[in-house]
């Protein structure tokens, strides 16, 4: 029989309901085992344990439940409900177009935040904002609003070789529990440029009344993002890392409430804590802020930019601050 007239039997057979095997045999008649198939790769889920690179801080617990300066002495190396959690991949559902006019997926739509209180989207400029005058983060540089531009609807930040940067406060926003969110892309940039997103406490009261960095761009490539939540007189702090091409437009959001603060992007939770001992004592504020550490050596100017913010309320939390 031929390899035609085989085919033709096989054909039949199939046709009238018979199961068909073939085995190919190869020398003294054994038959050969298929080749195994490559294991599949791993999946992008997956939980990774990085200690934040960059900015000069001091040892970091990245479990959310253990202070830092604590030891966890659980040994397992997972979390609780009330940790903080870690490097997240990139959401599937991100917008990464270069155009800051498609909004992307954002918290406030997914959770059902409501209409916001506040929003400014720069089209008149920064009319409402508290623009920095005076040294920079730590006495470093210059914060100056000569630093700061607005085109075309697109707030900008620059930073340049010397150190003059800027930063901006949306006081009038002042409360106490609350969600926030904002559209943000920053170039890579010098090592020696943060950008970030944050809450600041309205009485001035660092590091007793805490700090919230919820978008904190400290990797020069812009490939991941830190989270920080500072808590009392010593300054202790948790932290989190998301995977994220934070040069394409991304929407960043906390929401921060009587029992919790998360952080989101483009509509996905990436951080969370739910240990209320830590939480923030006082009303907040929103910041936008490029903060310079210098490391030495030559700097390149570095920019980070915002197509829009919004406020949303917690129900039932108290008002303005």
């Amino acid at each position: 029989m031929n390899t035609g007239e085989l085919e033709e039997l096989i054909g039949k057979l199939i046709a009238g309901g018979v199961t068909v095997v073939v085995l190919t045999l190869g020398p003294a008649g054994r038959p050969v085992e298929p080749a195994p198939q490559a294991a599949p790769p791993p999946g992008t889920g997956s939980t990774q344990l990085e200690a934040p690179a960059g900015r000069d801080r001091p040892p970091l617990s990245l479990d959310g439940g253990t202070r830092a300066g604590e030891q966890d002495t659980s040994g397992s190396g997972t979390t609780d409900s009330g940790a903080g959690e870690m490097t997240r991949p990139a959401p599937s559902g991100d917008d990464t177009t270069g155009d800051s006019t498609v909004s992307g997926v954002t918290a406030a739509e997914t959770y059902g935040w409501g209409e916001p209180v506040r929003t400014d989207d720069f089209t008149d400029g920064t009319s409402g904002w508290s623009i920095y005058d005076g040294p920079g983060h730590a006495g470093n540089g210059r914060r100056t609003p000569d630093a700061v531009s607005v085109s075309d609807g697109v707030l900008t930040i620059t930073g340049d070789a010397e150190g003059n940067t800027a930063g901006m406060a949306w006081t009038e926003g002042s409360r106490q529990y609350g969600r926030w969110e904002g559209r943000v892309r920053a170039p890579a940039s010098d090592p020696s440029y943060n950008a970030l997103l944050l809450l600041w406490p309205t009485a001035e009261n660092f590091p007793e009344g805490g700090e919230v960095d919820f978008m904190e761009m400290m990797d020069p490539s812009r490939q991941r993002t830190n989270m920080f939540l500072h808590y009392g007189a010593d300054n202790s702090q948790i932290d989190g890392e998301v995977e994220i091409d934070g040069t394409q437009w991304h929407n960043w959001a906390v929401e921060w409430t009587p029992e919790r603060i998360a952080a989101f992007v483009d509509g996905e939770q990436w951080f969370e804590t739910t240990d209320t001992s830590i939480l923030p004592p006082g009303p907040m504020h929103l910041c936008i802020q490029l903060d310079w550490f210098p490391k030495g050596g030559s700097v390149q100017e570095s920019q980070m930019q915002v197509d829009w913010v919004r406020q949303y309320a917690v129900d039932g939390g108290p008002g303005p601050g």
